[in-house]
């Protein structure tokens, strides 16, 4: 039984750290403040949500699983608004979304 939640949890620490690195490439890579808002949530969500429950796991009914817990309850329900106010600060600010350009018209047939 050790052995199997060892595995739960190492392959959801392992999970996370992955969602992780895809997130910090995707600030790096992204080419616009939107988009890097976006690569920023990926991390937000699954690389701290899976790293968060996989130390969960490793704690056992602890009582550090439960501040964990209380850990992840607040990146849960923070960074939703946070990101949102940041996008609405942009926005008011006058930061565009980078947008795919239009087709003429006239240059379809």
């Amino acid at each position: 039984m050790t052995f199997l939640l060892d595995l739960a949890s190492w392959t959801l620490l392992c999970a996370g750290g992955f969602f992780c690195i895809v997130g910090g490439i995707g600030l790096v890579r992204m080419p616009d403040f939107y988009t890097r808002m976006h690569a920023a949530s990926v991390v937000e969500t699954l690389g701290a949500g899976l790293i968060l429950l996989g130390l969960m796991l490793q704690a056992g009914f602890t009582l550090v699983a439960a501040k964990l817990l209380m850990i992840g309850l607040l990146i849960f329900f923070a960074s939703p608004a946070a990101s949102h106010a940041l996008a609405r600060a942009a926005l008011l600010r006058g930061l565009a979304p980078r947008l795919a350009e239009r087709e003429d018209a006239s240059s379809k047939p």
